[in-house]
């Protein structure tokens, strides 16, 4: 059925909503007639917070995370060790890491990973970065932590052939996470595990 909205303002906002992930036409007017109902002042803050992310919001040049500055806090972090990064796909999955309180190494973000289907080849992901990371020394371990699925293993297979020689240890998530799963959906407690008895990684023969 088709909804009479009775303003291109609002229907032009509705429609923008809709964009997100998730959001529907109906959830899109819900969210739409709820910031009518605000204050001027906490609608223009929401409004005005989303273009200084779209117009200030950074890449790390390290890592490839997200950052206010041109290096993350993570990668300036000298607590942090720096010889062991975690493969991760996307933003998201570092702040699900970062929630265990489990890994105090650091990141590289690869931006996806390979998938024939979608038209996702290696080079889409951000290989060359970590490549360049790897060559100036001083890494020792790389942490293979993407989905476990069969385009997760694709990459990891990719990577364990590009990178691994006798002085890098290359290790992935112990099976607490089930097959099939992305991270996003994996409970803390079980990630966070998962992270501490990684495993080495094996490429299955045959």
């Amino acid at each position: 059925m088709e909804i009479n909205y009775h303003s291109k303002l609002l229907e032009a906002a509705v429609a923008e909503f809709a964009r997100l992930p998730g959001v529907g036409r109906k959830t899109a007017l819900r969210l739409v007639l709820h910031l009518l109902k605000q204050d001027k002042v906490t609608a223009e803050a929401l409004g005005n917070s989303i273009i200084q992310l779209c117009n200030e919001v950074k890449q790390c040049q390290v890592c490839m995370n997200i950052s206010d500055n041109d290096t993350c806090h993570i990668c300036t972090d000298s607590s942090r060790d720096h010889s062991v990064i975690c493969i991760v796909e996307s933003l998201k999955d570092i702040l699900i890491i970062e929630n265990t309180q489990q890994y105090r190494g650091v990141y590289h973000v690869l931006g996806g990973i390979i998938s024939p289907m979608d038209g996702i080849g290696p080079g889409d992901l951000t290989i060359p970065a970590l490549e360049k990371r790897i060559k100036q020394g001083g890494v020792k371990e790389l942490i293979l932590a993407l989905s476990a699925t069969m385009e997760g293993d694709t990459t990891n297979y990719y990577l364990y052939k590009k990178f691994h020689t006798p002085d890098l240890i290359m290790t992935t998530l112990a099976r607490g996470v089930s097959i099939g799963d992305e991270l996003e959906y994996t409970d803390e407690i079980t990630l966070g595990r998962s992270i501490i008895d990684r495993i080495p990684f094996e490429v299955r023969k045959g």
